[in-house]
């Protein structure tokens, strides 16, 4: 699902964020993606969602070559990937409603499969009930559920979550957690951006550990691994 070969991204101001990366991971997998500050985790996940292109090696996503994509093909790319941020990044203005089908109206989608998809999957995420709700009224937990309602309204066989519980209280982080787990029991691949060790260590997923822009670690059912 997600290839990436001889990896590497140095920035305009010098700073080499990742160096010589050789990453696989599988259709269906749910993998953490773990490291200290500043480790080149954030630039990892920027690539793979093309926000970023690396300075050196190739990506691959579902077999589309991220390196030779034109760029008025990149929207079309992120139709496949759903991306949950830790700020939200919801629409302030639009009820949840309007947030989620947003995503579908972009690629026009008919009125009523619009309707009925995004009663769908606020159903998944427990937040039908708050449809018409603005994201101002909602608790963090219930503004993550819909960052994620967002992310996989358009069935994507990827979702991308940079620290998606960074921002919540330890119960409406387990909680946001089960959601993703649910979301990748269904097929869906999910790779997590997490300094979050209590879940790391409690759910057992693969583990990819980045220190100084290189993988340092590789684990099928890793544990966080540093220290507080």
């Amino acid at each position: 699902m997600i290839e990436l070969n001889n990896v590497s991204k140095t920035y305009a101001n010098g700073v080499n964020a990742l160096n010589n990366i050789d990453i696989f991971i599988e259709k269906g997998e749910f993998v953490y993606v773990v490291g200290p500050s500043g480790a080149g985790k954030s630039s990892f996940i920027k690539m793979i969602y093309r926000e970023e292109r690396p300075t050196e090696g190739s990506i691959q996503i579902h077999g589309t070559d991220l390196m030779t994509l034109k760029e008025k093909h990149v929207p079309f790319l992120r139709r496949k990937i759903g991306v949950v941020f830790q700020d939200f990044k919801l629409l302030p203005k639009l009820s949840v409603f309007e947030n989620v089908a947003f995503a579908l109206e972009v690629i026009e989608e008919p009125k009523d499969v619009i309707r009925r998809r995004v009663m769908e999957v606020l159903d998944i995420v427990k937040l039908k009930n708050k449809a018409r709700f603005l994201p101002d009224e909602l608790s963090g937990g219930e503004q993550q559920r819909v960052s994620i309602a967002r992310a996989v309204v358009n069935n994507p066989r990827v979702v991308i979550a940079d620290e998606p519980t960074g921002n919540l209280d330890p119960d409406t982080s387990w909680e946001i957690m089960e959601i993703l787990e649910n979301i990748n029991r269904n097929g869906t691949t999910v790779l997590m951006a997490t300094h979050n060790r209590e879940i790391v260590n409690a759910i057992k997923k693969r583990v990819i550990a980045i220190e100084g822009g290189r993988v340092v670690r590789d684990e099928p059912k890793g544990d966080y691994g540093y220290e507080r």
